[in-house]
């Protein structure tokens, strides 16, 4: 693709705009005031726990699920009213969902043939979307005989072949193994980016929706929580579900006191008391991560400007780049995480340590 068809792409982009939308199953409220405006071009990301409302989302953007009030808006259109198949929406399920009997060229080709695409453009098309995802040369092949990956891109191409205007993906990567998944979110991310299409995409894994999206929703019981970039979500979070939603963090509940002219955290049992700026005067807890902080022998000299937290090792965990050390200071645990370096130990069970932290790290939370 050449960068003046990029830039064309890009230019007829679509944005999807969900107003106001609340839907229920039964006496069960699924979806609760839902609002997201989503760019043209963005690869946006829902993410949340099982059962938060996310596919229930993604469908109703597709058409397979009605809601009792709100708009859905694509390209400036409202599409509430149409069916799925007037909606010009692709959408990749979890399953893949391909045909066992039909060739990869055939499971690629069948949403043109419903459409009664003329033959010729159809052979374009489906031979334009398998070089798009590298997969060409296993166009006679069934879905049998490729591995998961392979099975993923020919979805893919299916669904891109019918030139959708937003591309709908349900947890595609969730059947992969581990190294796999790393590998095929990279190349979801370059095949969204050359096509310049506008992408939804459902993920309960953090990491996953770190790595591939502009902007990330965090949902949980139906209500969007926090919407922004991942760092933004990672070292802002607006609550104390994004907090621990979005990587480890360490959780601290305790109240905020004026002491010789500073404001001061405290935890319930005093052990944990750290300096808190202005904007955490009302905090009822602080969150820290794990990397955030220094872990040292109670006896090793002290870094300048930084608080101190007295504790004892209670457990290390190796995890090969880092070591992962809980620590009992007072009655809490925090975690700690330090760079593990060729032929260095971990701490033991026990040892007397101090831990480290840079105040302006610390964020305090009302909830």
């Amino acid at each position: 693709m050449t960068t003046s068809q990029q830039q064309a792409g890009r230019a007829t982009a679509v944005g999807v705009t969900i107003e106001n939308v609340n839907l229920s199953f039964g006496k069960t409220h699924v979806l609760k005031g839902i609002d997201l405006k989503i760019e043209p071009g963005e690869f946006f990301a829902f993410l949340g726990p099982s059962g938060c409302g996310k596919t229930t989302l993604l469908r109703l953007i597709a058409g397979f699920e009605t809601a009792q009030s709100g708009r859905v808006v694509i390209g400036g259109s409202d599409v509430a009213h149409l069916p799925p198949w007037r909606r010009n929406v692709g959408m990749v399920f979890q399953s893949y969902a391909l045909w066992p009997h039909m060739t990869v060229r055939k499971n690629v080709a069948f949403g043109l043939e419903e459409r009664r695409v003329p033959r010729a453009e159809i052979n374009r098309r489906v031979d334009a979307a398998l070089e798009t995802v590298g997969l060409k040369e296993y166009a006679d092949r069934r879905p049998s005989q490729l591995s998961g990956g392979q099975q993923q891109r020919v979805a893919l191409a299916r669904t891109i072949v019918i030139e959708p205007q937003v591309l709908l993906l349900d947890e595609p990567l969730s059947n992969l193994d581990a190294k796999l998944r790393v590998q095929m979110r990279r190349e979801l991310r370059q095949l969204q980016r050359k096509l310049s299409l506008t992408t939804i995409f459902v993920t309960h894994d953090q990491e996953e929706a770190n790595t591939t999206s502009d902007r990330i929703a965090v949902i949980d019981n139906g209500i969007v929580q926090q919407v922004g970039s991942p760092t933004e979500l990672y070292d802002n979070p607006a609550n104390l579900f994004v907090a621990n939603f979005l990587g480890v963090a360490n959780v601290v509940p305790g109240a905020v006191a004026s002491e010789a002219g500073r404001l001061v955290f405290k935890s319930d049992d005093g052990a944990v008391r750290v300096p808190i700026g202005e904007t955490g005067r009302a905090a009822s807890h602080i969150v820290f991560r794990p990397q955030n902080l220094l872990i040292r022998p109670a006896d090793a000299p002290v870094p300048e400007r930084m608080t101190r937290l007295a504790g004892t090792v209670d457990h290390a965990e190796f995890l090969g780049g880092v070591v992962r050390y809980r620590v009992a200071v007072g009655g809490h645990f925090v975690l700690v995480d330090a760079a593990h370096q060729r032929g260095e130990g971990a701490m033991g069970e026990g040892a007397p340590v101090n831990l480290f932290l840079n105040d302006d790290l610390i964020i305090g939370l009302t909830q």
